[in-house]
């Protein structure tokens, strides 16, 4: 660890460094950020991007007394090592390690925990708010990111935050990227601010006029004041904030400390909302993340002098998904693509490049992408929506409300499904069983292998007409399976291995580990069912009324929350129907689920092949 760095412990420690020492602070923590992520993985191309904000921000606010609220969270890593954190970096993001995102249970200098978008302006000014109604002094300060801001929360919360006029700090950290390039209308209006250094010259040289011209300077300053102003919301579209109620300041280089720091202390002395415009460049100080910041957010561990990732996995479920699109797309010219900014990381950039008038890339906004997916949908379009698990929450009233009330033809491709390990629990996808398959109209699916995702894509978009979701995890596509490939039928499961006695129901790619637990089981003498249930819902209540009447066992295995999810479904389904028998259900239990691996995460909760064998073998008193 290099030499200044090594004896910060809080941010206190910093207050008394010169500008030269805060300079080389900010080089060390460069080098210190690319050493540890290089071995762990993690977001690397934002915290690069942030360094001198964070520095200037810590050493001009007090933590924990201020508050400092992060958007998504995963640009916090600098923050972290001001506050005590960097020895937990030889762990980030593994199990029972250093969180990825900010946690007030990590530490108090954590304000607000965080991992999903958009939300830091709505949390800091309830932070804001409730300090003027305690009788508070403490500054609040949201940092949130240009992509960010294409969310829709954030005008929610600004428009808020004007009409109460409430004093609070909106820092926008812009770099012109989230995970894929910004897209829409607000993108560009920032890009247009990007540009307007034209107005800060004719700053200066009003102040310039009225400090070299001190007899007619003074009296004519407000004046010109007032023209400069004007010029301001010609020149900058600054207009957007300051007609919301906030003081707009900027744009500002974000990696000038100094500046920074000088703004910092003035605009503290300010008693309103104020939004600090500030331009920085996503991977700075590594030329790699420089050039294609895109491919450096989120990485895994990779060699610093290359770049390139120190393993390489096989076909992945996204991947998957975006070649079958495409073949889809050249067949079925009514087919539409929507993505909430990601569609690079849902493999939906494939779909994106063959047929480009027909993607849509509705930014970090899944509530729109949903109705405007629905909207589509009634006039005669099949919207595919490709989005991660834990995104699609955010959804959840315009799939009731939008789609399913009035049966719409929209396909949900939900990518990231169940655990998805690192990035812990503000990502697992163990909900959307649970939250989908209890809607009306909702059909729930969920694919063992790679070939039968293609398969259920097929049906979704060609063969259904209503509402539709298929769920499937991150990671390497399952090949196992390959010879069973019987067609899919509506509301059907299928069954791989008959039996009796015992019937071992799984979901998706827990088929594998279910599996290899029912082998156990066969070499000790039993002859367990084995079924691939396909669809979570409707579930097949004919096969389920079938297994009653020949095992007086039934296990459920899923990669979801035992609350709601399909076993629970199972376990309704015998209750309502009279049916005496034993189930089990294998699933994750009712609480936000750690950080890990994925092996690890299912091997801890007793979801890998061994604690599913361990527990048939426990139900059955053995």
């Amino acid at each position: 660890m290099d030499g200044i760095l090594k004896h910060i412990h809080s941010t206190e420690d910093i207050k008394n460094l010169n500008e030269k020492e805060l300079k080389q602070l900010c080089r060390e923590l460069r080098r210190f950020l690319l050493q540890k992520v290089s071995k762990t993985g993690g977001h690397l191309a934002s915290n690069l991007g942030i360094v001198e904000l964070t520095v200037a921000l810590e050493y001009c606010f007090h933590l924990p007394e201020d508050k400092i609220v992060w958007d998504v969270g995963h640009q916090a890593y600098i923050h972290k090592m001001l506050t005590g954190r960097k020895e937990g970096f030889d762990h980030l993001r593994q199990l029972d390690g250093l969180s990825g995102f900010p946690k007030p249970t990590e530490s108090d200098c954590d304000a607000f925990a965080a991992g999903h978008s958009s939300t830091s302006i709505s949390a800091a000014f309830g932070l804001a708010k409730a300090r003027d109604l305690t009788g508070g002094k403490e500054h609040v300060i949201a940092v949130i990111g240009d992509g960010s801001m294409t969310g829709g929360l954030a005008y929610e919360a600004l428009n808020n935050v004007g009409k109460e006029h409430t004093r609070m700090i909106v820092i926008l950290n812009d770099n012109q990227m989230s995970i894929d390039t910004n897209v829409g209308a607000i993108s560009r209006h920032l890009n247009s601010l990007r540009t307007s250094y034209q107005y800060r010259g004719w700053k200066e040289a009003v102040k310039q006029f009225r400090d070299n011209v001190p007899v007619i300077g003074e009296g004519t300053y407000q004046v010109l004041k007032n023209v400069r102003d004007g010029a301001k919301m010609l020149l900058t579209g600054g207009a957007l904030f300051e007609q919301l109620g906030l003081k707009y300041i900027g744009p500002v280089d974000g990696h000038d400390l100094p500046d920074l720091i000088e703004l910092f202390e003035n605009v503290k002395e300010m008693n309103r909302p104020v939004l600090i415009h500030v331009k920085t460049i996503k991977g700075k100080g590594y030329p790699y993340a420089e050039e294609r910041p895109w491919a450096y957010h989120g990485v895994g561990a990779f060699d610093l002098k290359t770049g390139q990732p120190l393993s390489k996995g096989g076909r992945s479920w996204s991947s998957v998904f975006g070649d079958k699109m495409v073949e889809i797309g050249k067949k079925n010219p009514k087919v539409a693509g929507i993505t909430a900014a990601m569609s690079g990381g849902t493999g939906f950039e494939k779909f994106q490049r063959a047929f480009p008038k027909r993607f849509f890339d509705v930014a970090i906004a899944e509530q729109h992408g949903t109705t405007f997916a629905a909207g589509l949908a009634k006039g005669g379009v099949t919207p595919v929506f490709a989005v991660y698990s834990s995104f699609l929450q955010r959804a959840y009233d315009q799939i009731v409300h939008d789609v399913c009330m009035q049966k719409l033809h929209v396909v949900f491709a939900i990518d990231r499904a169940g655990i998805v390990g690192a990035d812990g629990e503000t990502h697992q996808g163990v909900f959307d069983i649970s939250f989908l398959s209890h809607i009306p109209n909702m059909t729930v699916l969920s694919p063992k292998n790679a070939w039968e995702l293609e398969e259920m894509l097929d049906f979704a978009v060609n063969e259904w007409n209503g509402p539709i979701a298929v769920r499937y995890p991150r990671g390497t596509a399952e090949t196992a399976f390959a010879e069973q490939k019987e067609p899919i039928t509506y509301g059907k499961a299928e069954v791989i291995q008959k039996g009796r006695d015992i019937a071992v129901l799984a979901e998706g790619h827990m088929l594998k580990p279910a599996a290899e637990a029912a082998e156990r089981l066969e070499a000790e003498g039993y002859h367990p069912v084995l079924v691939n249930m396909r669809f979570l819902n409707p579930l097949d209540t004919e096969l389920l009324k079938e297994i009653a009447e020949t095992c007086a066992h039934i296990v459920t295995v899923e990669d979801n929350l035992r609350k709601g999810g399909f076993g629970s479904k199972v376990l309704e389904y015998y209750g309502d129907a009279g049916i005496q028998t034993d189930v089990l259900n294998l699933a994750f239990p009712d609480k936000y689920i750690e950080q890990g691996t994925q092996a690890q995460l299912f091997e801890r909760y007793g979801l890998d092949a061994a604690g599913i064998y361990n527990s048939i073998k426990e139900r059955l008193g053995e």
